[in-house]
């Protein structure tokens, strides 16, 4: 559960970035491209952490995905960019996307966390005994 929180936490810092670099070419300041620098870097460190659980695929389509979703809407709301047909088409098109991505996507099991020597002294373990039979008859060992 927390892997998608982290997911969640990445897409809206990435949205938070795109939409500072925005601000920022139309304002002149430095504020947007500092927040963009810093919300950027928070999305990236916080995608990673999502992947450990989360199949890479399915997180980065839904990373990107709802990005460009709500970076498009944004757009439109708060810069006045203008929706398109094909716009919107495109993003329904994305949305359907994203849906296939996921839904087309197994769940793995878990590795073990055994290491490769613990593996093998389990299999040597469970491993039946072998005897050797001295078929020469009074042959020393060592």
């Amino acid at each position: 559960m927390i892997y998608w929180i982290f997911l969640a936490c990445a897409i809206a810092a990435e949205i938070i970035g795109t939409l500072s670099m925005k601000w920022a070419s139309l304002s002149g300041g430095m504020t947007g491209n500092i927040v963009m620098l810093v919300m950027i870097t928070i999305s990236y460190i916080l995608l990673s952490f999502a992947v450990k659980r989360v199949a890479l695929g399915v997180a980065y389509a839904l990373w990107e995905g709802i990005g460009i979703l709500f970076i498009t809407l944004f757009s439109v709301l708060w810069f006045d960019e203008s929706m398109s047909l094909m716009k919107l088409m495109g993003l329904v098109t994305l949305i359907a996307g994203i849906a296939l991505v996921k839904s087309g996507t197994v769940k793995t099991k878990k590795p073990s966390a055994k290491t490769g020597e613990q593996k093998s002294a389990v299999a040597m373990k469970n491993k039946p005994a072998q005897t050797k039979t001295n078929v020469g008859g009074n042959h020393a060992t060592a």
